[in-house]
């Protein structure tokens, strides 16, 4: 069996009075999930929906998710050697950086990581991501999405406002010329991913990458090399 360490006793003096108790009720939830779970991950979220979130949890009821304050979450676990309360979940506290949660879960590596791969939702670019492909709209009638459908006249000021040249030309939304809305590896503005919207066009995958996990007192890191899922398999 692995060492239990004894269980600590975390300060929260340093942290900001306004939602202590939200901080003290995560500290204790995942502090709990320790004894309750055999395995702790750390993943990243990359173009995060809550929809695809709510989704992703209720797929998975047998298991916890946390998202919090990383700082919170590390002293949940354990900064050091010193304060963590089993061996090496420190090392899960360190990974705790940039948009990232936890998942507390009995299910086993191999499982987990073909749920999270099958797991991938198109949405809507948003502003600050960046363009996977070119976008052009061709002159003469405006439409959008396969079935080229036609905008309401009603929209053109809209599309003129987010820097299209349209026109109204018997009560049809037109341009003169073609029109590139981005390229690929472009930084979409604002306007750019309104009008992406408009036209239909989704180019943001959610998914969920695994970092690393911890299991009976181990650490292990998650690389996308045939060596680690061996490793993984096998565990």
């Amino acid at each position: 069996m692995p060492r239990s360490k004894r269980a600590k006793i975390v300060s929260l003096t340093k942290t900001d009075s306004k939602g202590l108790d939200g901080k003290k009720n995560l500290i204790n939830e995942i502090q709990k999930g320790v004894e309750s779970y055999g395995y702790i991950w750390v993943f990243s979220v990359e173009n995060s929906r809550n929809t695809y979130l709510k989704d992703l949890r209720s797929s998975m009821k047998t298991s916890r998710f946390f998202f919090g304050k990383n700082k919170v979450m590390a002293k949940a676990l354990g900064n050091d050697s010193e304060t963590e309360l089993r061996d090496n979940l420190s090392k899960i506290s360190e990974r705790l950086s940039g948009d990232v949660g936890l998942l507390f879960t009995n299910t086993g590596p191999k499982e987990i990581k073909s749920h999270f791969d099958g797991y991938r939702e198109l949405d809507y670019a948003r502003a600050g991501n960046r363009a996977t492909f070119d976008v052009v709209v061709e002159s003469g009638e405006v439409k959008r999405g396969p079935s080229e459908e036609s905008f309401p006249n009603n929209m053109e000021p809209q599309l003129r406002k987010l820097g299209m040249p349209t026109s109204l030309k018997k009560g049809k939304i037109v341009l003169d010329s073609d029109y590139t809305i981005c390229k690929q590896g472009q930084i979409l503005t604002p306007e750019q991913a309104q009008l992406l919207k408009l036209f239909w066009v989704q180019m943001a995958e959610f998914h969920i990458n695994l970092l690393c996990y911890w299991h009976n007192d181990e650490f292990v890191e998650v690389e996308s090399t045939e060596k680690k899922d061996d490793a993984m398999e096998s565990d």
